[in-house]
């Protein structure tokens, strides 16, 4: 834990310097009223993706809010909204679905498929097997706005999320070749919201070697292979080392272990399809001997002979204790809003299988998990995307109707839902809806999985959040030809962060992640920081910390997406800046977002963690004149004062240069309010470099959001723009 005081002291010399210098317009936004585990008036949105299929197997089109009827807990519920997505696709245009149409359709309405390999309950050559076939169903048949994750299931380490839900595919195959089995291809230690299995440099060559060529990457995927096969056989063995009693007991523990698991999917908005990789568990444990077994008539036999000491009551009727055990698992699965579709892997054995046991007929078992929460059972692994096909046009059409509550007790109780269609179109169809809802809980209570789901999902669909106040700045700065070196700015409104909050403690988590224009995460870095804040808690409420990290970046239009909880309390603020980094080849002109410079000490000042093995080497890239200075990510103007900023350019004309500045309100319309001025332009020593000091008034704005918009012309008639978000109080 670090004391407040010792924060600074603690910072590289360079970045104790920038202390000296500090937030001319630091004033932060009041925090939004209503946390969402604390403040007992929030209004919760509920959202209710319906699927109505009719007889023939296909989605009933055309209805509208008028034919819906929603229930919560019996009582009928006043629709808020209503919305149609369609994803059917057949249909080129929809398959070629671009990313701003995809996070538009928001997270309820997304299709979400988790793919868990069940180790215990199958033998290795069916898991290996049943790899190519999920890794195949990823790549060719998903629509491009669904997400996938990946999860292993095994009896020594239980559930475990090798891959978040995502978009990107080839972190998902990759998930897949490896199931998070073998270390040297995992690298969830260093992600900790699990949406990376390796780094970028590395994804291309482990790419090359899962294809089905041969020569050196067919080498390195047979000895991947191998090394996978034998921890499976090992995770086999030890689970087929007891008879009946310890059968029972691992299923048990099966059966608790994934309920954990399946309660903590319910922080993943939507519904999701879990296919589950298994050859299943002996069903007579669950349900007894059918009547034609042969150890049902010698039960029978013994029972007629008044031999009762002999007859096995669990054995003939099936265990209760382990029934319940399910029966649980599978309700928190309903109410999760899960499906599990089972597939039994049992047919993908060869003949050679090494270990060599017999294993059990486990399909009845997955039956009843499928049937039990709405899904199938697929019975040829081989056939995966052809039998799947049916799951993927039956969900491909979703009503979204949403109703709202503000009378919810945090009291974390599940609410059940009902839906009634009174369409006449849809008189013989099957309804499928969310069977209920969990009303908020303390943010304390949620497991560890529960809490980095909501982050991943935040940090997947982008949505802005406000619990904690955050101003966001990704400034690409050319690091070289083939790449830009981008510091962020994170400032933390410190109001935010501690509302709630008691103690002298404060556990402070930061995740800053990098999206491409398909929503793949490319980057990323995250931080964990515990701070004293029992001498310095009033002054951190009233600016907040101001966090420097830094990502390298390749050309190319990005997201860059911010996170920061409170890991106490769970207040959470999200935000996303684009950033575009253009081909330095090319030396094509380019202005940076306009660098507003601080003047008043009273930030808290964090710089990202280096990374032990790559030093950072990089020149601090805030400088004028060779004078450092702190930049501004979201300026907060009092009146009409003024503010220096600073234009960085890139291949800008020589000769003199115009600059012109246009606000623009919150509504995307001009304002005729604030004055640019440019000041003079600087010289650098670095040929392409430009740097243009300017100064910018506030005049005739009253308080609100804006977005300051500049262009810089130059002789040749060629004009720059850039822009940043401000506020004015």
């Amino acid at each position: 834990m670090v004391p407040l005081s010792d924060v600074r002291r603690s910072l590289p010399p360079l970045f104790a310097l920038l202390l000296l210098a500090a937030p001319l317009l630091a004033a932060q936004k009041k925090p939004v009223a209503g946390d969402r585990f604390e403040d007992t008036s929030e209004v919760v949105a509920v959202e209710v993706p319906v699927q109505v299929i009719g007889r023939d197997g296909q989605p009933v089109r055309g209805l509208t809010a008028a034919d819906f009827e929603v229930f919560d807990e019996g009582n009928r519920q006043e629709l808020t909204g209503f919305e149609v997505i369609d994803l059917t696709s057949t249909e080129e245009a929809t398959r070629r679905m671009d990313a701003a149409r995809i996070e538009a359709l928001g997270a309820a309405a997304r299709r979400h498929f988790l793919l868990l390999f069940d180790l215990s309950f199958s033998s290795p050559t069916a898991i290996l097997r049943a790899r190519l076939a999920a890794r195949d169903f990823l790549l060719t048949s998903l629509h491009p706005a669904d997400l996938a994750a990946v999860a292993t299931y095994s009896l020594e380490t239980g559930p475990k999320l090798v891959l978040t839900f995502t978009p990107d595919r080839a972190q998902l195959a990759r998930a897949i070749d490896t199931l998070g089995l073998n270390r040297v291809f995992d690298a969830r230690e260093r992600d900790p919201l699990r949406f990376l299995i390796e780094s970028g440099d590395d994804l291309s060559a482990s790419a090359a070697s899962s294809g089905t060529g041969g020569g050196a990457g067919s080498e390195v995927r047979a000895q991947r292979d191998q090394a996978i096969s034998e921890q499976l056989q090992a995770i086999t063995f030890s689970a087929d080392q007891s008879q009946r009693a310890f059968e029972v007991s691992r299923i048990t523990s099966y059966s608790r272990a994934l309920a954990e698991m399946a309660r903590s999917l319910n922080a993943v908005q939507g519904r999701k399809n879990v296919l589950f990789f298994s050859e299943g568990f002996d069903s007579r444990l669950l349900l007894g001997y059918g009547i034609n077994d042969a150890e049902a008539e010698q039960d029978s036999a013994n029972s007629i002979q008044g031999r009762i000491q002999f007859v096995d009551t669990d054995a003939r009727h099936g265990n209760t204790g382990l029934q319940k055990d399910l029966s649980r698992m599978l309700e928190e699965f309903r109410r999760a809003d899960c499906v599990i579709q089972a597939v039994d892997v049992g047919g993908l054995r060869g003949t050679g299988d090494s270990v060599g046991q017999k294993r059990v007929n486990g399909q009845e078992a997955l039956f009843y998990l499928a049937n039990e929460t709405g899904g199938e059972l697929f019975k040829d692994a081989n056939d995966l995307g052809t039998q799947l096909d049916r799951v993927l046009t039956r969900t491909s059409l979703t009503y979204l109707l949403t109703f709202q509550r503000n009378d919810l007790p945090h009291d974390g109780d599940y609410r059940r839902l009902r839906v009634k269609v009174k369409a006449p179109q849809a008189a013989n169809a099957r309804v499928s809806f969310r069977s209920g809802y969990y009303a908020p809980r303390p943010y304390a209570e949620l497991s560890a999985l529960e809490k980095n789901l909501l982050a991943s999902d935040s940090i997947i669909h982008a949505t802005s959040k406000r619990d904690v106040e955050l101003g966001v700045l990704a400034a690409p700065f050319r690091a070289n030809e083939a790449q830009a070196y981008v510091p962020v700015i994170v400032e933390i409104g410190g109001a935010g962060l501690l509302a709630g909050h008691s103690g002298d403690k404060l556990n402070l988590e930061l995740y800053t992640y990098v999206a491409d224009k398909e929503g793949r995460i490319r980057d990323f870095f995250t931080q964990a920081v515990g701070l004293d804040i029992k001498n310095g808690r009033e002054a951190l409420e009233r600016t907040g910390i101001k966090y420097y990290g830094h990502l390298d970046m390749l050309p190319g239009d990005y997201q860059v997406r911010v996170l920061v909880r409170n890991a106490d309390t769970g207040r959470t603020g999200v935000e996303s800046v684009p950033v575009s980094i253009p081909a330095y080849t090319k030396a094509e002109p380019q202005l940076l977002p306009p660098l507003f410079m601080e003047a008043d000490a009273g930030w808290l000042m964090i710089r990202q963690r280096d990374n032990e093995e790559q030093p950072a080497s990089v020149v601090y890239p805030f400088t004028v004149k060779g004078e450092p200075y702190v930049p501004v990510a979201r300026p907060v103007f009092r009146g009409e004062q003024a503010a220096r900023l600073c234009l960085v350019g890139y291949n800008l004309s020589p000769g003199d240069l115009t600059l012109a500045g246009q606000v623009m309100a919150a509504d995307g319309t001009p304002h005729p309010g604030g004055r640019l001025s440019l000041v003079e332009r600087t010289a650098t020593g670095i040929s392409g470099l430009d740097k243009l000091l300017a100064t910018f008034e506030a005049t005739g704005l009253e308080s609100g959001s804006y977005v300051l918009h500049v262009a810089v012309k130059t002789p040749d008639g060629r004009q720059e723009e850039s822009s940043l978000p401000f506020v004015v109080r």
